[in-house]
């Protein structure tokens, strides 16, 4: 990890991180249920870098993203959450961080790792934010900077989870899907439509994603005000 740690605890919304804020909840568990099934998804070849992805804007993939992310820290993984969404970033509204410097004026500038690099406040959480939004996404993902970029960062993190645009509305997945060791693609409950997904799925497939499974975003629990996040096998 870069610099010295500050074990704050981070308060956001009611539900954005809630593996940080209720980690014995219900909720919390399926977050770690996701965690396990990615790590058991490739034995021979532990899983690094996840790429969290959705077929459709609003499925909640940044939450998943940010909390699957908060899950491994809390396992004692030194991990890093990136925000490789270019055109709607949000991790530095989840996290309160200012967004002046990140991944595209990493790849832009040719910064160091620990300029870009944020502590989260949770330990073994690192983030890095999207920064200023460039006016050529698709071709910065797409650029040799980039693929030397993701390399390093998997060389000082044990995982590195990577938040993406919606398959469906942009190249930038696919892109990024070829940095990555596995994606999962997040659907909600609510706008759930299983063309689209399958449609994103194909898109996906034919960039050589590994897609490792779904993750089914708001799914009502039984007698209970809350929702929760259930992981589906690959497939």
């Amino acid at each position: 990890m870069f610099g010295k740690k500050n074990h704050r605890k981070f308060q956001s919304g009611p539900r954005e991180l809630v593996v940080e804020r209720e980690p014995k909840s219900p909720v919390s568990e399926q977050f770690r249920t996701i965690r396990t099934n990615i790590t058991y998804s490739n034995i021979d070849n532990p899983v690094k870098s996840v790429l969290f992805t959705s077929a459709t804007p609003s499925a909640g993939k940044s939450t998943v993203a940010a909390n699957v992310a908060i899950a491994y820290a809390q396992a004692g993984k030194n991990t890093l959450l990136i925000d490789a969404d270019l055109r709607r970033p949000t991790t530095h509204y989840t996290f309160e961080m200012q967004n002046v410097r990140g991944l595209s004026t990493a790849i832009i500038n040719d910064l160091p790792l620990n300029e870009v690099t944020r502590e989260s406040g949770i330990e073994n959480l690192d983030v890095i934010t999207s920064g200023p939004i460039p006016p050529n996404p698709s071709e910065l993902l797409s650029s040799k900077k980039m693929s030397l970029f993701m390399k390093m960062v998997s060389d000082h993190y044990d995982m590195v989870i990577v938040d993406s645009p919606p398959v469906l509305a942009v190249t930038d997945s696919q892109i990024l899907s070829q940095l990555t060791d596995s994606a999962i693609l997040v659907t909600n409950v609510d706008d759930n439509n299983r063309d689209a997904i399958s449609h994103a799925k194909d898109l996906l497939e034919k960039a050589d994603a590994n897609i490792i499974g779904v993750v089914l975003n708001n799914k009502k629990m039984d007698n209970k005000k809350d929702s929760y996040y259930y992981y589906y096998g690959s497939e």
